[in-house]
């Protein structure tokens, strides 16, 4: 199974209003695993550069402004990615801004489908939680220091990360692998799911954190909960 770990980088929020796309990044994986295929493109949006984006991801137009233009580079970004699944974060963000390029190239749009998000996939699983790409890295114990600014490549590698993690751990696939020769791949695809871990992840709470729980729990006296059991 073929998926593409996809990443944005624009000039504002809405395409309706003008915004359009400066960098696309994106990570390909088979079976679950990177496999060091990669697709990053600066693009040249014709028109301004907000100081809001630019403080975002610190593309500038005197940077992009030789860059190529997005109906240049549409059709190949189409033969990338293919029918692969786009696994994105906060998908219908991108998506929305990839039609509308596509729609004025005059080229299909994406559909909806072929989507993977991994923020509602984050959101189910830790309900409650705070579940930016930043926060999930710290989750699953991501190094993500390297990311001082946003940029496409370098998010979409971090997601690939994050995203096999929220789907039941890095390789998930892993002892499937001696069966291919014989049952097939596309066997191996229908049959894989994510599994439990075998052991529990260990605790990321900081000391300091621990001494302030531990103080909040004396405040209530014997018969706190966390005192029974």
């Amino acid at each position: 199974m073929r998926e593409i770990v996809l990443d944005t980088e624009t000039t504002g929020l809405d395409p309706k209003t003008g915004d359009r796309i400066v960098e696309i990044g994106a990570v390909e994986l088979y079976n679950h695993m990177v496999t060091g295929n990669t697709y990053h493109q600066y693009i040249n949006p014709e028109r301004d550069m907000p100081e809001e984006a630019f403080k975002v991801h610190g593309l500038s137009i005197d940077f992009l402004s030789n860059k190529p233009v997005f109906k240049q580079i549409g059709q190949a970004f189409l033969d990338f990615i293919g029918d692969a699944k786009l696994v994105i974060h906060n998908a219908s963000f991108d998506m929305k801004f990839l039609n509308a390029e596509l729609q004025w190239m005059g080229l299909p749009e994406l559909p909806w489908e072929q989507a993977v998000d991994t923020l509602a996939i984050a959101r189910k699983k830790f309900p409650g939680a705070q579940v930016s790409l930043d926060a999930l890295c710290r989750r699953f114990a991501i190094d993500n220091s390297a990311r001082t600014l946003h940029g496409a490549l370098l998010d979409s590698e971090i997601l690939a990360e994050v995203y096999l993690e929220l789907i039941g751990g890095r390789q998930p696939d892993f002892g499937l692998q001696a069966d291919q020769g014989q049952r097939g791949t596309a066997a191996v695809d229908e049959a894989w799911r994510p599994r439990p871990r075998p052991a529990a992840l260990p605790g990321r709470i900081s000391a300091q954190e621990q001494a302030a729980h531990d103080a909040f729990v004396e405040k209530l006296g014997d018969n706190a909960l966390w005192r029974q059991g």
